[in-house]
Protein backbone atom coordinates (compact mmCIF):
# COMPACT_ATOMS: atom_id res chain seq x y z
CA UNK A 1 0.00 0.00 0.00
CA UNK A 2 1.47 3.36 -0.93
CA UNK A 3 1.73 6.08 1.64
CA UNK A 4 1.42 3.83 4.68
CA UNK A 5 2.15 5.84 7.81
CA UNK A 6 5.09 5.07 10.07
CA UNK A 7 2.63 3.76 12.70
CA UNK A 8 1.81 0.83 10.40
CA UNK A 9 5.40 -0.17 9.65
CA UNK A 10 6.54 -3.00 11.93
CA UNK A 11 9.60 -2.22 14.05
CA UNK A 12 12.93 -3.89 13.33
CA UNK A 13 12.42 -6.39 16.17
CA UNK A 14 9.02 -7.58 14.89
CA UNK A 15 8.68 -11.31 14.26
CA UNK A 16 6.90 -13.32 11.59
CA UNK A 17 3.40 -14.35 12.69
CA UNK A 18 2.84 -17.95 13.71
CA UNK A 19 -0.48 -19.67 13.13
CA UNK A 20 -1.80 -21.10 16.40
CA UNK A 21 -1.90 -24.94 16.35
CA UNK A 22 -5.56 -24.77 17.41
CA UNK A 23 -6.54 -22.36 14.62
CA UNK A 24 -9.20 -23.43 12.13
CA UNK A 25 -7.88 -25.50 9.22
CA UNK A 26 -7.34 -23.88 5.81
CA UNK A 27 -10.67 -23.63 3.99
CA UNK A 28 -12.72 -23.81 7.20
CA UNK A 29 -15.52 -21.25 7.51
CA UNK A 30 -14.83 -19.05 10.54
CA UNK A 31 -18.47 -18.13 11.16
CA UNK A 32 -19.74 -15.08 12.98
CA UNK A 33 -17.97 -14.17 16.17
CA UNK A 34 -21.12 -12.44 17.44
CA UNK A 35 -24.64 -12.55 15.96
CA UNK A 36 -25.18 -8.79 16.29
CA UNK A 37 -21.87 -7.81 14.65
CA UNK A 38 -22.45 -5.46 11.71
CA UNK A 39 -19.63 -7.13 9.79
CA UNK A 40 -20.24 -10.86 10.18
CA UNK A 41 -23.36 -11.30 12.31
CA UNK A 42 -26.36 -13.02 10.79
CA UNK A 43 -28.78 -11.18 13.10
CA UNK A 44 -28.11 -7.76 11.51
CA UNK A 45 -30.64 -7.18 8.71
CA UNK A 46 -28.50 -4.50 7.02
CA UNK A 47 -25.12 -5.90 8.04
CA UNK A 48 -22.45 -7.12 5.68
CA UNK A 49 -22.97 -10.81 6.48
CA UNK A 50 -19.31 -11.21 5.61
CA UNK A 51 -18.17 -14.83 5.39
CA UNK A 52 -14.52 -15.52 6.16
CA UNK A 53 -12.52 -18.72 5.65
CA UNK A 54 -9.17 -19.67 7.10
CA UNK A 55 -6.42 -19.58 4.51
CA UNK A 56 -2.86 -20.82 4.47
CA UNK A 57 -0.38 -19.47 7.00
CA UNK A 58 -1.86 -16.56 8.91
CA UNK A 59 -4.23 -15.48 6.17
CA UNK A 60 -7.94 -15.56 5.42
CA UNK A 61 -10.29 -14.95 2.53
CA UNK A 62 -13.74 -13.41 2.83
CA UNK A 63 -16.65 -12.25 0.70
CA UNK A 64 -19.61 -9.97 0.97
CA UNK A 65 -22.11 -8.73 -1.56
CA UNK A 66 -22.90 -5.01 -1.66
CA UNK A 67 -26.62 -4.50 -1.03
CA UNK A 68 -28.73 -1.37 -1.71
CA UNK A 69 -28.56 -0.57 2.05
CA UNK A 70 -24.76 -0.25 1.70
CA UNK A 71 -24.88 2.65 -0.82
CA UNK A 72 -23.10 5.96 -0.58
CA UNK A 73 -23.38 7.53 -4.02
CA UNK A 74 -26.28 6.19 -6.08
CA UNK A 75 -25.53 2.62 -7.09
CA UNK A 76 -22.13 2.49 -5.37
CA UNK A 77 -20.92 1.11 -2.06
CA UNK A 78 -20.34 3.66 0.70
CA UNK A 79 -16.63 4.05 1.50
CA UNK A 80 -17.31 3.54 5.21
CA UNK A 81 -18.99 0.21 4.45
CA UNK A 82 -15.96 -0.88 2.43
CA UNK A 83 -13.67 0.18 5.30
CA UNK A 84 -15.89 -1.85 7.65
CA UNK A 85 -15.51 -4.91 5.42
CA UNK A 86 -11.73 -4.52 5.46
CA UNK A 87 -11.69 -4.01 9.24
CA UNK A 88 -13.89 -7.08 9.78
CA UNK A 89 -11.66 -9.20 7.56
CA UNK A 90 -8.49 -7.96 9.24
CA UNK A 91 -10.00 -8.51 12.69
CA UNK A 92 -10.85 -12.12 11.83
CA UNK A 93 -7.14 -12.79 11.29
CA UNK A 94 -6.63 -12.65 15.04
CA UNK A 95 -8.62 -15.86 15.37
CA UNK A 96 -5.79 -17.65 13.54
CA UNK A 97 -3.42 -16.38 16.24
CA UNK A 98 -6.01 -17.31 18.90
CA UNK A 99 -5.74 -13.89 20.47
CA UNK A 100 -8.21 -11.11 21.23
CA UNK A 101 -7.18 -7.84 19.61
CA UNK A 102 -8.79 -4.50 18.79
CA UNK A 103 -8.22 -2.19 15.86
CA UNK A 104 -5.63 0.42 16.80
CA UNK A 105 -5.23 1.97 13.36
CA UNK A 106 -6.68 1.33 9.92
CA UNK A 107 -5.52 3.04 6.74
CA UNK A 108 -7.58 2.47 3.63
CA UNK A 109 -7.02 3.20 -0.06
CA UNK A 110 -10.09 3.36 -2.30
CA UNK A 111 -8.84 2.38 -5.75
CA UNK A 112 -12.06 2.00 -7.80
CA UNK A 113 -15.83 2.20 -7.23
CA UNK A 114 -17.69 -0.90 -6.06
CA UNK A 115 -21.20 -1.09 -7.56
CA UNK A 116 -24.26 -2.35 -5.68
CA UNK A 117 -24.71 -6.06 -6.42
CA UNK A 118 -20.95 -6.65 -6.59
CA UNK A 119 -19.37 -9.38 -4.51
CA UNK A 120 -16.20 -8.05 -2.91
CA UNK A 121 -13.50 -10.74 -2.62
CA UNK A 122 -11.22 -9.99 0.33
CA UNK A 123 -7.86 -11.48 1.25
CA UNK A 124 -5.92 -10.58 4.38
CA UNK A 125 -2.79 -11.70 6.18
CA UNK A 126 -0.85 -10.90 9.32
CA UNK A 127 2.55 -9.58 8.28
CA UNK A 128 4.33 -9.13 11.63
CA UNK A 129 3.94 -9.25 15.41
CA UNK A 130 5.79 -7.07 17.92
CA UNK A 131 4.76 -7.65 21.53
CA UNK A 132 1.03 -6.83 21.74
CA UNK A 133 1.04 -5.20 18.27
CA UNK A 134 -0.23 -7.18 15.28
CA UNK A 135 0.42 -5.77 11.79
CA UNK A 136 -1.75 -6.88 8.88
CA UNK A 137 -2.80 -6.05 5.34
CA UNK A 138 -5.87 -6.71 3.17
CA UNK A 139 -7.17 -6.22 -0.36
CA UNK A 140 -10.67 -6.26 -1.77
CA UNK A 141 -11.15 -7.26 -5.40
CA UNK A 142 -14.13 -7.16 -7.72
CA UNK A 143 -14.98 -9.66 -10.44
CA UNK A 144 -13.38 -12.57 -8.58
CA UNK A 145 -10.50 -13.37 -6.21
CA UNK A 146 -8.00 -12.43 -8.93
CA UNK A 147 -9.95 -9.43 -10.24
CA UNK A 148 -8.87 -5.81 -10.07
CA UNK A 149 -8.19 -4.31 -6.64
CA UNK A 150 -10.97 -1.97 -5.52
CA UNK A 151 -9.89 -1.32 -1.92
CA UNK A 152 -6.93 -2.13 0.27
CA UNK A 153 -5.88 -1.47 3.83
CA UNK A 154 -3.07 -1.80 6.30
CA UNK A 155 -3.88 -2.16 9.99
CA UNK A 156 -2.43 -2.30 13.45
CA UNK A 157 -4.29 -4.40 16.02
CA UNK A 158 -3.51 -4.36 19.72
CA UNK A 159 -3.84 -7.53 21.80
CA UNK A 160 -6.13 -7.11 24.82
CA UNK A 161 -7.37 -9.37 27.58
CA UNK A 162 -11.07 -10.25 27.76
CA UNK A 163 -11.19 -8.68 31.26
CA UNK A 164 -10.86 -5.27 29.57
CA UNK A 165 -14.33 -5.71 28.08
CA UNK A 166 -15.83 -6.92 31.33
CA UNK A 167 -14.23 -4.34 33.62
CA UNK A 168 -15.03 -1.38 31.40
CA UNK A 169 -18.75 -1.84 30.81
CA UNK A 170 -18.94 1.68 29.38
CA UNK A 171 -17.54 0.10 26.19
CA UNK A 172 -20.65 -2.03 25.70
CA UNK A 173 -24.07 -2.81 27.07
CA UNK A 174 -23.68 -4.66 30.36
CA UNK A 175 -26.37 -7.27 29.61
CA UNK A 176 -24.81 -8.21 26.26
CA UNK A 177 -21.31 -8.41 27.72
CA UNK A 178 -22.59 -10.59 30.56
CA UNK A 179 -24.53 -12.86 28.18
CA UNK A 180 -21.35 -13.41 26.14
CA UNK A 181 -19.32 -14.08 29.30
CA UNK A 182 -21.92 -16.59 30.55
CA UNK A 183 -21.82 -18.64 27.33
CA UNK A 184 -20.70 -22.17 28.34
CA UNK A 185 -18.94 -22.62 24.99
CA UNK A 186 -15.40 -21.39 25.67
CA UNK A 187 -14.62 -20.81 21.99
CA UNK A 188 -17.76 -18.73 21.35
CA UNK A 189 -17.10 -16.80 24.57
CA UNK A 190 -13.57 -15.89 23.43
CA UNK A 191 -14.62 -15.07 19.85
CA UNK A 192 -17.38 -12.70 21.00
CA UNK A 193 -14.69 -10.22 22.01
CA UNK A 194 -12.30 -10.56 19.09
CA UNK A 195 -12.95 -7.22 17.37
CA UNK A 196 -12.90 -3.53 18.15
CA UNK A 197 -15.37 -2.66 20.96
Amino acid sequence: MSGTSAALKPPADAVRPVRHPGAPAPGELLGAHYGQCFGCGGEQPHGLHLEARAGEGVGITAEFTVKPAHQGAPGLAHGGVLASALDETLGALNWLLRTIAVTGRLETDFVRPVPVGTTLHLAAEVTAVAGRKIYSTATGRIGGPDGPVAVRADALFIEVKVDRFVDFTAHGRQEEIQAAMDDPDQVRRARAFEVNP
